[in-house]
């Protein structure tokens, strides 16, 4: 894959941190997948709640979170995603460098634009071209409660962006102009009522085939 933009990532410590892996490696946990919340949950606008303490709750989270966006696939995916009202993400841009997570994570600067066709997993089988920052520098912590420093620009930017409007509760769709949102709103209550109509109690959404 094309290196998107320039990119730099400075962890506050020598060692490697847990949530992310050496090069050409992915994560392969024996953990639980789970089901990604999608448009019509509430929870999903909903802003989350800083985590107080990165506990071994907080770290199998974290396993599961990837193991999910892995499979799903996409590259990033944040707590309130699959119900949890933390705020915490995690996210792999597909370069080799393993899946990172980053827990409170702020955004301290933004510069310039650029535009990119996007979508999101909690809102299926839909994408538009959306403008956000360029450049972003972002700043939170590791599973370790390292202090860690990004900054990114393009499409590594776009992933940090994407993820922190979710933990604002803030979904893709917000970010599209009126007539855009009125359209995306009518395809998905129709998608709504296809899904309730061929798996009424939600079973095949929990469990798959």
């Amino acid at each position: 894959m094309r290196r998107r933009g320039i990119r730099e990532v400075r962890t506050v410590t020598l060692e490697r941190p847990v949530g992310h892996w050496l090069e050409g490696e992915r994560y392969r946990g024996g953990v639980s997948l789970l089901p990604i919340r999608v448009y019509g949950d509430p929870v999903l606008n909903e802003v989350t709640t800083e985590v107080e303490n990165i506990d071994g709750q907080i770290k199998a989270l974290a396993e599961s979170m990837i193991e999910t966006m892995y499979d799903a696939p996409g590259v990033g995916l944040a707590a309130n995603q699959i119900g949890v009202q933390k705020r915490m993400f995690v996210y792999d841009q597909g370069e080799g460098d393993g899946a990172i997570v980053v827990i409170n994570p702020t955004i301290v600067e933004t510069d310039g634009e650029w535009t990119f066709h996007e979508g999101c997993l909690s809102v299926p089988g839909l994408s538009w071209d959306i403008t956000r920052a360029n450049a972003v520098h972002l700043t939170g912590f590791d599973l370790d409660g390292n202090e860690i420093d990004i900054q990114t620009n393009e499409y590594e930017g776009r992933i940090l962006q994407h993820e922190m409007d979710h933990l604002n509760g803030v979904l893709l769709i917000e970010r599209l102009d009126a007539d855009q949102r009125r359209e995306a709103k009518i395809l998905l209550r129709e998608q709504r009522a296809l899904i309730a109509a061929n798996d009424p109690d939600g079973l095949h959404r929990l469990f798959g085939d």
